[in-house]
């Protein structure tokens, strides 16, 4: 069963620095119908006015992925990480039994648009920690490229829940599937482009939670970026 979330329908904040959709519940944004997809707890779309940013904030018990899709994010956080993220890299944060950041957008004439992604963990309690990858469209491009994973496969970093996020961009009439396991649910999230999902179409924003099915099947209408988490 596959049952979509179109993007128009999500929870929207505009505070003039920042312009969000919450894919589930967040903030002010309470819907008792999304409150997550099994261990995925956040989707957040966020679009951050140049020069902006969120200010130093705490964060617990959460495995908290950034993957910025334009412009830059620049990272500062209590265990002494610094960095600049940039299109194709993937921040994986776990903030365990508690860390403090910020985010903040460096470039001050254009905006940086992110996927901020909280995953529940495993367990309470954990060491906090922060890992960092590049990854190239070319290693995406037409495949599955798998970003997080519990066991560091194929060089994706590692997050504490039984959790694959993979991503992929795909041009126009190419299509690619994953296999799920069996007990084991899929979530799509569109970041750009249009596809098919099976026999249900996904543009710009939308997502879909996917049930009791054995391998989906992904085919793009036109030039396509999506992040597919395969779950517990």
């Amino acid at each position: 069963m596959i049952v979509k979330r179109p993007a128009n329908e999500r929870g929207h904040a505009n505070h003039g620095w920042l312009d969000t959709y919450h894919t589930f519940s967040f903030g002010s944004y309470h819907d008792p119908d999304h409150m997550g997809f099994r261990a995925l707890r956040v989707i957040n779309d966020d679009i951050i006015q140049g020069g902006q940013g969120f200010g130093t904030h705490g964060h617990q018990d959460m495995e908290i992925v950034s993957y910025l899709v334009d412009g830059a994010l620049e990272h500062k956080d209590s265990m002494g990480n610094g960095s600049v993220l940039r299109p194709g890299d993937v921040q994986r944060m776990t903030a365990g039994r508690g860390i403090r950041h910020s985010e903040f957008n460096p470039l001050p004439d254009q905006d940086c648009r992110l996927l901020q992604i909280w995953i529940e963990p495993e367990r309470s309690g954990l060491e906090p920690g922060w890992e960092e990858k590049h990854f190239a469209a070319a290693g995406k491009r037409n495949q599955l490229q798998l970003l997080v994973s519990p066991d560091g496969a194929a060089g994706s970093m590692i997050i504490n829940q039984d959790v694959r996020l993979h991503a992929t961009i795909l041009e126009e009439g190419n299509a690619v599937s994953l296999d799920l396991g069996t007990n084991r649910s899929a979530w799509v999230q569109m970041v750009r482009g249009q596809v098919d999902l099976d026999e249900i179409v996904l543009e710009h924003g939308d997502g879909a939670a996917v049930t009791g099915e054995s391998t989906i099947t992904l085919r793009a209408r036109r030039e396509s970026e999506v992040l597919v988490f395969d779950l517990a």
